[in-house]
């Protein structure tokens, strides 16, 4: 794997509308990839491979897009590993064009959550994006156990049990990501969150508060990845893809230490050895956030403190744009939008290029590590991108 380190570069990224938007997954990430393709420079004929993901009950969902981009490509899948498709989609990409099935692969996700829970009354009740089919069928709501809130929370519950962490180590975490959305035009949240309002907010799965939980959102983003020679003619300043790597925790979210322990400890050690660098190296980082405790307990998985000591860490000022580690600079899912983790590889990018003043701008930044995280939380993959 070392053998590719910085051979390949992302060249262009795009997002769609965020929020409320009233659109279909399609559309919204048909709108990714128009904007990422703009940003590279490129058009739509150039492009000969396509891997995306979409909600779960679209079947071959990356010829439905292809379809809308009028091409034809010479690799294409869709994905299903959750919030940690989306960098897996970049990793395949690589090994498409390393394998000689593509030159230049778009990768995207969309997702209409906000539309789909709302398109009636019994949905906006339920809440529920899982197809019927795919739901448990046995101690499930009945019992108070529903979605990926109670699972999360279940983890959440257990790292406070373990360390000492407390509600306000978790909202050290919201409130931080919050301050980075205000600076960013495109985030869905606009105000100020205090810890008073943290504390206040309603209980939706005990210890998680309104603010723990990431947006129900409507977006999509889309990144174009190619070689490094390539990159050279192209319009943006390329990104230089370092390291990469995933791990899945298949024997369950339960087993073992595996909730307060995430496949990101051999995902991320697996990154790290094909990039060449450790911890210290890294500049900013933009980590899925599902929820605030899948923040910290991801923070002590890579090695940015020690097991444990997370609740300090965030507490410390370390994710502010100053701190020691400058983390979901655009607001991440807590306050930005929810689109699974693309957004994070989209900020990762441009935090790398430069593009931002001084007020949104992480200063000299030239590694950045970016987590996905999903499938029903044993999915993990990471992606250590650097400067060119």
């Amino acid at each position: 794997m070392n053998a590719i380190r910085d051979k390949y570069a992302i060249v262009g990224t795009g997002k769609s509308r965020l929020g409320q938007v009233g659109a279909t997954s399609l559309g919204l990430l048909e709108e990714a990839i128009k904007h990422a393709l703009d940003d590279a420079g490129l058009k739509n004929n150039e492009i000969d491979g396509l891997v995306v993901r979409g909600p779960d009950d679209l079947y071959s969902h990356h010829q439905l897009v292809a379809q809308r981009l009028g091409i034809d490509v010479g690799f294409s899948t869709s994905l299903d590993n959750g919030g940690a498709s989306q960098i897996l989609a970049i990793i395949l990409a690589v090994m498409a064009v390393e394998a000689g099935m593509a030159t230049t692969v778009v990768c995207g996700y969309g997702r209409d959550s906000w539309t789909r829970t709302h398109a009636s009354p019994s949905a906006h009740t339920n809440n529920d994006l899982i197809p019927a089919a795919q739901r448990p069928r046995e101690h499930g709501p009945e019992f108070g156990h529903f979605g990926a809130v109670s699972q999360h929370a279940f983890g959440a519950r257990r790292h406070m049990f373990e360390y000492g962490t407390t509600r306000e180590d978790f909202a050290a975490v919201a409130m931080a990501f919050r301050r980075h959305a205000l600076r960013n035009p495109e985030a869905v949240m606009k105000k100020e969150l205090t810890l008073d309002d943290y504390l206040r907010a309603r209980l939706i799965v005990d210890p998680f508060g309104l603010f723990d939980c990431s947006l129900n959102s409507d977006g999509a983003g889309a990144v174009v990845v190619t070689t490094v020679q390539r990159a050279r003619s192209l319009r943006q300043k390329p990104v230089l893809i370092k390291g990469f790597a995933t791990f899945n925790n298949t024997k369950g979210w339960i087993a073992e230490d595996h909730m307060i322990s995430t496949a990101a400890v051999k995902s991320g050690e697996r990154a790290y050895n094909m990039a060449g660098l450790g911890p210290r190296d890294v500049d900013t980082a933009q980590i899925y956030d599902c929820f605030t405790y899948m923040v910290l307990t991801q923070l002590e998985d890579y090695g940015f403190c020690k097991k444990g000591e997370g609740g300090a860490f965030v507490r410390s000022g370390a994710l502010g744009l100053n701190g020691a580690l400058p983390t979901n600079t655009s607001g991440g899912q807590l306050s930005e939008a929810h689109v699974e983790g693309m957004l994070q590889i989209v900020e990762g990018v441009r935090q790398l290029q430069g593009i931002y003043g001084s007020d949104r701008q992480v200063p000299d930044a030239e590694i950045a590590l970016i987590s996905g995280h999903g499938g029903n939380q044993v999915c993990h993959s990471t992606l250590i991108l650097g400067s060119a």
